[in-house]
C-alpha cells in the first residue's frame, strides 16, 4: 500500500466544466498516443460520451482548445454558423470536419445551428434583439367621452356600495356569534 500512488480528484474551480484541466490534458495525451475513445474513457474512468466530445475537439481546435474548454462561450459572427451548418447539412461534411474548417471548440453549437438552418435557413441563424421591444410602453389611451366617464364612474360606486354591504353582513354575523359589538 505505501508504494502505491494514490490521485485525489478535486471539484474545479469553474463549476460548468464537469473534469479538470489536468483529465483533459492526459486525454489529450493519450490521444496523441494514438489510443481510442474507449481506451481513453478507461484509462480516465470517465464516460465514453465525453471523450468523444473531447477528441472532437481535440481533433477540431488542437491542445488549446480542448483545455480552453468551458472557461468562456466562444463568439461567432452570423457568417460562420452559415457556413458550417451549409457545410453539415446541405455538403453532406461531418460535424468534426465542420469544426476543424470553420474553428468551432464544440459540438454542441453546431448541433444546434444545423437544426436551426433545416428549419428556418439562413435567416434562423440571424442573432435575435435582446431586451424587451420597443413598443412594450403602454400607451396613453384616447381621452374618455361623458358617458364613458360616468360609466366609470358608475361601475366604481357600484363595487363601493358591495364592498361596504359585505362589511355590514360580516360585523353583524360577528356580533351574532359572539353578542359583542364591534366599535365602528
Amino acid at each position: 500500500m505505501d508504494n502505491e500512488k494514490w490521485e485525489v480528484f478535486f471539484m474545479p474551480d469553474d463549476l460548468r466544466s464537469r473534469y479538470d484541466e489536468l483529465t483533459r490534458k492526459r486525454a489529450a495525451e493519450l490521444f496523441g498516443l494514438g489510443y481510442g475513445t474507449r481506451a481513453t474513457a478507461t484509462a480516465l474512468s470517465i464516460p465514453r460520451s465525453t471523450v468523444r466530445k473531447w477528441r472532437r475537439t481535440f481533433l477540431a481546435v488542437g491542445l488549446e482548445g480542448l483545455l480552453s474548454m468551458g472557461s468562456k462561450p466562444e463568439k461567432y459572427t452570423w457568417e460562420q454558423k452559415c457556413a458550417a451548418a451549409k457545410a453539415v447539412v446541405d455538403e453532406g461534411a461531418t460535424k468534426a470536419d465542420a469544426m476543424a474548417r470553420f474553428g468551432i471548440a464544440s459540438s454542441s453549437p453546431l448541433e444546434k445551428w444545423c437544426r436551426l438552418y433545416r428549419d428556418g435557413g439562413d435567416e434562423a441563424l440571424r442573432p435575435k434583439p435582446k431586451g424587451r421591444p420597443k413598443g412594450s410602453v403602454s400607451r396613453p389611451r384616447a381621452p374618455l367621452t361623458r358617458e364613458q366617464k360616468l360609466e366609470e364612474k358608475v361601475r366604481r360606486l357600484e363595487a363601493e356600495n358591495a364592498y361596504l354591504k359585505k362589511l355590514a353582513a360580516l360585523r353583524a354575523a360577528r356580533e351574532s356569534r359572539t353578542g359583542i359589538r364591534p366599535p365602528l
